[in-house]
């Protein structure tokens, strides 16, 4: 089940475990989105369309999974928007609970919503995407930083709640990617970017999609069996400056 995958970094995921042999839930915040990756992917795919801050579209969603396919092994949750790059003091108080409410109150929705399922396997994946703002201050604005932070927390937390229930939990956390990140662009705020500035020299390229879905389905599988409650940066060594 991935989050997001109408596009970018989640329409990349969701075709790189198609390529594995997995059949996957596109879920998307749009129709299109969802209908396209899923159309691309064929049989072994279904599309939902759910917006993950809500708690009863997220429940449908988990539930149409279920039904589908009769388990849940892995979930992707990539789904996520990107605040305006504002100062906190010129950061409203609807970006900062839009930008919360999808990047963090989603990722723990869907992780709830799908923990019942996969303790009756005994046995699941859960991969986050946080970003290279969840390890830094100065990478993002207020809210997109804070919410990331937030989801190393989750991931960290549920890694350690259900390691003995034999569900992993683990985040990815990527560098500036060739993305359009879901949801209306966001207005920069200029002040703000001007004092990330230091910050983006730092940057060693632009990643791909692709490149975040592979480290994405390692996580999931066998090959890291024993990898739980990891922060992976694929940011090219970004964080590592």
């Amino acid at each position: 089940m991935v989050t997001g995958a109408g596009s970018d970094i989640g329409r990349a995921t969701a075709l790189a475990f198609a390529k594995c042999g997995a059949m996957v839930v596109v879920a998307d915040c749009t129709s299109d989105g969802a209908q396209g990756t899923a159309a691309e992917i064929g049989s072994a795919a279904i599309p939902v369309v759910v917006d993950i801050s809500d708690e009863i579209e997220v429940a449908r969603a988990t539930r149409i999974a279920v039904d589908t396919f009769g388990r849940v092994d892995v979930l992707c949750n990539i789904a996520g928007v990107m605040d305006s790059m504002a100062l906190p003091a010129q950061t409203s108080v609807a970006t900062w609970e839009r930008t919360v409410a999808v990047n963090l109150t989603g990722t723990f929705l869907m992780t709830r919503a799908v923990l019942p399922q996969m303790l009756d396997q005994g046995i699941g994946s859960i991969i986050n995407t946080a970003s290279a703002a969840a390890i830094r201050g100065g990478a993002a604005g207020v809210a997109y930083t804070a919410a990331k932070h937030g989801v190393v927390g989750l991931t960290r937390n549920v890694a350690w709640s259900h390691a003995r229930d034999g569900i992993r939990c683990n985040a990815i956390l990527p560098g500036p990617t060739m993305t359009g990140q879901a949801g209306p662009v966001p207005e920069w705020d200029l002040d703000g970017l001007t004092r990330l500035r230091p910050v983006m020299s730092l940057m060693r390229g632009i990643g791909e999609p692709d490149q975040m879905a592979e480290v994405a389905v390692f996580l999931a599988s066998d090959a890291a069996s024993f990898i739980n409650g990891a922060v992976v940066p694929v940011d090219g060594g970004w964080s590592a400056g």
